[in-house]
């Protein structure tokens, strides 16, 4: 075997992520492994090469819309103030439970015994939840996640098993809480492909700036913010800086959600002495508002997924863990496109792009060697085929953005092909409208994509909002601007807007940071 592909046989076992779970969460390394699918529920594992990355890509973004909805929903409207007051609610049982209960009223322990229960075991937690189990905001979420969200949440629960192995034992590493693993459940839904209204992206929600200071590499190849092993340690490494500069877990997590800055500037405000705090400082700021309302929230949802998440039954949800990931890495040392790479894996695109959602555009860099992961033993057969394969089958299709002034012709002459070549890979193409920064798909099988012709996706531009427009958007705060301001641009009163974004009169606005403009109705009515 020669060089160009190099093996590394780092295979992660279910066995060992099996033995890194703790905490009373079902455990996935019962399980037998099963094939490798998109998260999607209804995905079915097709032959090897039977689905384009362009049909499994699609039913991903599907699927990662139904997550978007569910998480943006965790942020509604504000109801009644917070408050520190708690009430003690029991969780409603389930039927076993009933049955078990009756029993032991009318038998006593012998009740327990005749009917072959046994006493629940209760669930311990490495994060202080029995302090706030009963605090109003946690009950909220409680029902939101039993009720609302239920659906979608018990497919973020499947998806533990994926990761929660690996996930526990690099926080355990880190002597962090394992059970902040569980930040993933309101973070992502435990979607690598999550990308939130403010751009954060992947199973722990970095944002691009972050993600680098914590070496994740983001370009427009390879995005490490969607790759949920090195994403997870750099998220570990930067809970732990937040845990030691704050000192409670609970800040360190808002300080996650929010930044750091906001969560001291908060403390700073507490009165008293600021030297000594703890997780009941979180629910003090809360408390006094001087949190912003997602942040606020932030912790109570927290302590809520992992209630359920720990004992699922409990709250009536029927889980089937997914099996941990298994694989095999190699080394690539050019463009390749991961729907090749299944080919010679004999496995699905749905099964690569699951065990390699970093590579944003289905395709390894160009000009550059990059790890891929493959399923687990099949990494000296990938090497063996990837040597014998020829560098024009390495490509079957590239992805043009368009440029201003761009032609199809002159797309089409720069990958040399032709226009009815393209034309029938995009059915929906309108040659004659073509718009910068729209995506062509351009096949290119039996072809080597000259070097000159890759094409980078635009920047993400954010829309300015008019002053004259009415509607429900989005405004980008400028240097020097006030709330007073923006709301008087945007005709909706002061106290609807600081409302609408969870703010108060004394919360501080900084140049880039983004509002939500409510309809003027829900400002007056």
């Amino acid at each position: 075997m020669s060089g160009i592909v190099r093996i590394r046989l780092a295979a992660i076992t279910a066995a060992a992520l099996a033995a890194a779970c703790g905490g009373g969460a079902r455990s996935a390394g019962s399980h037998a492994p099963a094939p490798l699918v998109a998260d999607s529920t209804a995905a079915a594992v097709a032959a090897p090469g039977a689905e384009s990355l362009a049909v499994v890509a699609a039913r991903a973004a599907q699927d990662s819309a139904a997550d978007q909805r569910v998480l943006d929903s965790l942020h509604g409207p504000p109801r009644v103030a917070d408050t520190l007051q708690t009430h003690p609610v029991t969780t409603p049982p389930v039927k076993g439970e009933e049955v078990e209960r009756e029993a032991v009223r009318l038998f006593g322990a012998e009740g327990r015994t005749a009917i072959g229960a046994a006493a629940p075991a209760e669930p311990t937690f490495d994060i202080d939840v029995s302090s706030f189990a009963t605090n109003r905001r946690v009950l909220e979420y409680l029902e939101f996640f039993q009720v609302d969200a239920r659906d979608r949440f018990e497919i973020w629960l499947s998806r533990l098993g994926r990761y929660q192995g690996m996930i526990r034992e690099r926080l355990r590493a880190k002597g962090l809480p394992e059970d902040l693993l569980y930040l993933t459940l309101i973070e992502s839904g435990l979607s690598n492909t999550a990308v939130s209204r403010a751009k954060a992206v992947g199973m722990w929600q970095f944002m691009a700036t972050t993600g680098r200071l914590y070496g994740l590499t983001v370009d427009p190849w390879v995005d490490e913010r969607r790759d949920p092993f090195k994403a997870t340690e750099a998220a570990v490494n930067y809970l732990a800086d937040l845990r030691q500069r704050l000192g409670s877990v609970y800040l360190a997590a808002a300080a996650y959600n929010a930044g750091v800055g906001r969560i001291e500037r908060g403390i700073d405000r507490l009165p008293g002495e600021t030297d000594s705090v703890d997780d009941h400082t979180f629910f003090q700021l809360s408390d006094r508002r001087y949190l912003r309302r997602e942040t606020r929230d932030y912790v109570p949802k927290l302590i809520a997924a992992s209630l359920i998440a720990k004992q699922p039954d409990r709250y009536g949800f029927a889980v089937e863990p997914l099996p941990p990931l298994t694989f095999d890495e190699i080394t690539v040392p050019d463009a390749t496109g991961l729907d090749v790479l299944a080919r010679l894996a004999d496995t699905t695109v749905a099964a690569l792009l699951e065990l390699n959602p970093q590579f944003v555009r289905g395709v390894t860099p160009p000009g550059r060697s990059v790890v891929v992961r493959v399923p687990r033993g099949h990494g000296t057969l990938v090497a063996e085929r990837f040597d014998s394969l020829a560098v024009t089958d390495r490509i079957t299709f590239v992805d043009h953005y368009v440029a201003r002034g761009q032609t199809l012709s002159e797309i089409a002459k720069r990958y040399h092909v032709n226009v009815g070549l393209i034309e029938s890979a995009n059915p929906r193409l309108r040659a004659h409208a073509l718009r910068v920064g729209q995506r062509i798909i351009v096949p290119m099988s039996g072809r080597v994509v000259p070097a000159s012709a890759w094409s980078v996706p635009p920047e993400p531009r954010y829309r300015r909002v008019s002053s004259t427009d009415a509607s429900a958007g989005r405004h980008r705060v400028r240097s020097g601007e006030t709330a007073s301001g923006i709301a008087r641009r945007y005709g909706v009163s002061l106290t609807a807007l600081l409302n609408y974004n969870g703010l108060t009169m004394g919360s501080l606005l900084r140049a880039g940071d983004v509002l939500k403009i409510p309809q003027r109705c829900e400002a007056t009515c």
